[in-house]
């Protein structure tokens, strides 16, 4: 642990130069650049909100905060540990070359949208502004599901990214699975209007879905649900368990699989 921490302070820098590259990247040959953080799920919010008011008659004050919540989470889960799934493959050349710690490709993927991630919610807070919902102490518990969901998301970008190494086919069923997941977050719909309270638990098993709700209750001015909370917790902190030391014990074979 301790050579970890000694290996993670000498490549800190290289760390911030991937992160800062990956986010010049995204938005290369744009025209709006990062501006696009903002506007992008501001307008899938409104096409969302038109479709779905009215498909579930759902058209409240508070109805595109609500959908707002839920996609970003989602988006920021599903987007990074796409990207995670690719780092090390799409970096061949350069581990081919020379040493880098490569769990920095994964990690510096994840840190990148998740910088992005963070600037995007200023557009919920302006709609939250515009829509009238109020603001209240219990915003401040939004930190909980904003670091766990961080957690989630790098634990499932290092598994991803080590078995892609060695199983490509893994990037389309990953692509099939965030889609199942989706589904399962409660994301423009409200999981009571679909499911009947004996069969929630399909939503509870999702750790995703857990961060999404507690981060609307902070936004809406509720208490957390703790046990969801623990959950999410012990889910993020068993997949970083497991990412890390499946990335540690493979990261060797990589070169003979790029």
């Amino acid at each position: 642990m301790t050579r970890f921490f000694l290996n993670f302070k000498k490549y800190r820098f290289l760390l911030s130069q991937l992160v800062e590259k990956n986010i010049k990247l995204k938005y290369r040959n744009s025209y709006l650049g990062i501006v696009w953080t903002l506007l992008e799920p501001l307008l899938t919010m409104i096409v969302l909100t038109l479709v779905f008011s009215r498909l579930l008659g759902k058209n409240t004050q508070d109805f595109p905060v609500y959908i707002l919540t839920g996609r970003l989470l989602f988006a920021f889960y599903s987007g990074a540990s796409t990207q995670a799934l690719k780092s090390v493959r799409s970096h061949a050349a350069m581990i081919k070359k020379v040493y880098v710690p490569k769990y920095m490709y994964p990690l510096a993927t994840v840190l990148s949208n998740y910088i992005t991630f963070l600037i995007s919610l200023i557009v919920l807070v302006g709609v939250a502004l515009v829509r009238h919902v109020p603001i209240t102490v219990w915003v401040l518990q939004a930190v909980a599901p904003l670091l766990i969901i961080l957690g989630l998301t790098l634990g499932t970008g290092l598994i991803l990214s080590t078995a892609a190494v060695f199983f490509r086919d893994l990037e389309y069923l990953w692509g099939v699975a965030t889609m199942i997941l989706m589904y399962m977050s409660a994301i423009f719909y409200r999981a009571e209007d679909v499911l009947s309270p004996e069969h929630r638990w399909i939503f509870d098993l999702n750790p995703v879905y857990a961060c999404i709700d507690n981060f609307r209750s902070a936004v809406f001015g509720e208490p957390m649900n703790l046990v969801a909370t623990a959950y999410s917790v012990g889910m993020a902190v068993l997949l970083m368990i497991v990412g890390a030391v499946l990335f540690y014990k493979n990261q060797d074979k990589f070169i003979l699989h790029l």
